[in-house]
């Protein structure tokens, strides 16, 4: 189990089993609770893949579902036990929000994402010099700065990762013109979202400054979507309060929907990228 899955990708993998089986034996959710001596609440939190599952409570369960077979047996012990390893971003959890480590785990168990920034280019397109600047302007000089810039180029691995979700990207012409650390930097910057949009799984516009006002424009955010369950798909919000993730899939939808309009009044990718590479050239 590779260093770039989730425990969330792991739990929805279980999850997706699990629910198959018990449905499979006509058992209610109540009625595997209380076989199970569970609350409810546990029940459901099992099957939407807000927690995961323990290998000795997974060994009593599946007998109940009707799985006796030692492969496959085997099989979902494995995933239980990968949905309750800690991965790799958590040794970030001392200078990281809560926030934006539980939106990592979401990222690596997505199928695809869209976003959109207002201000500066988005995190996980960052080069680290250019993250260095954004946080030290948010945190001053030296540390957490350094370690936060390192968690933003770490997360970069996911954009080129085995089964890498789709990436869309639309950020607004200020975020390209924009001068953050020093020209070099910014320079760097650009056309290194000149690389990345050769990748076949993201796609990067931008909103030029002659198509004026439009919704959504003052506040970023991003939908991130899963292929196994569209109503689970989960919404990220910043904001000047504090960073916020709804899993409304009527809000993400709406999210989604404004994204979707803000990409017609984007330039087509190959104009952004002919944008991106002009700009470059006249910071270098």
């Amino acid at each position: 189990m590779g260093d770039s899955a989730s425990p969330l990708m792991y739990r929805r993998r279980l999850r997706n089993e699990l629910r198959a089986a018990r449905l499979d034996k006509g058992l209610t959710q109540e009625h595997v609770a209380t076989e199970m001596e569970w609350s409810l609440s546990k029940m459901n939190r099992i099957e939407k893949a807000k927690t995961g599952i323990s290998a000795n409570d997974l060994k009593v369960l599946l007998p109940l579902y009707g799985i006796t077979d030692t492969k496959r047996t085997e099989e979902l012990l494995t995933l239980a036990r990968a949905a309750r390893q800690t991965p790799w971003w958590q040794g970030y959890s001392d200078v990281a929000p809560g926030t934006l480590l539980e939106l990592i785990d979401y990222e690596y168990a997505a199928t695809s994402m869209s976003q959109f920034e207002p201000t500066v280019v988005p995190g996980i397109l960052q080069t680290e010099e250019y993250a260095l600047a954004v946080l030290q302007v948010a945190y001053g000089q030296g540390s957490p700065a350094a370690r936060l810039a390192d968690l933003r180029t770490r997360r970069r691995d996911l954009l080129t990762s085995e089964g890498a979700p789709a990436f869309s990207f639309a950020f607004d012409e200020s975020v390209v013109r924009r001068l953050v650390g020093s020209p070099a930097v910014m320079s760097g910057q650009l056309m290194h979202l000149v690389n990345l949009a050769e990748l076949d799984n993201v796609t990067i516009q931008v909103v030029p400054f002659t198509a004026g006002l439009y919704p959504g424009a003052r506040v970023p955010f991003k939908v991130i979507e899963f292929d196994d369950e569209p109503d689970e798909d989960i919404a990220f919000l910043e904001g000047p309060r504090g960073d916020v993730i709804t899993d409304d899939p009527e809000e993400a939808a709406s999210y989604l929907e404004t994204f979707n309009r803000i990409t017609q009044l984007a330039l087509a990718p190959s104009d952004s990228i002919g944008l991106l590479r002009k700009v470059a050239g006249e910071m270098a």
